[in-house]
């Protein structure tokens, strides 16, 4: 995949998460001491940040990318609404998807 590609993959699923509203079910649930709207708004953040600098997130926002990508992927198997399990695969791509992309010049 072209990083043309990726950055096109990645603001269409920004766009998807942005139209989805956030599973009410896990407004101030914590799994393993990860609070999940925190989750959700620093992963997001991060990807907003991304799209906005066309491609470009600067260190530290890369490693709190990589530290919430790492969090998804503990909590997910934990989500049992298949909504809500759906709602942070989203941001699970998402992150996968700029982490996997070096940065623009």
């Amino acid at each position: 995949m072209t990083r043309s590609e990726q950055m096109r993959d990645a603001a269409r699923l920004w766009r998807e998460h942005l139209d989805a509203d956030f599973p009410a079910d896990l407004r101030g649930v914590e799994f393993e001491g990860i609070d999940m709207v925190m989750l959700d708004a620093d992963t997001a953040g991060c990807v907003c940040t991304w799209l906005n600098n066309g491609g470009a997130l600067d260190p530290k926002r890369r490693r709190i990318l990589q530290a919430r990508f790492e969090d998804l992927a503990r909590v997910i198997p934990q989500i049992s609404a298949p909504s809500g399990r759906q709602y942070y695969q989203r941001l699970h791509q998402l992150a996968l998807l700029v982490l996997s992309v070096p940065n623009a010049k």
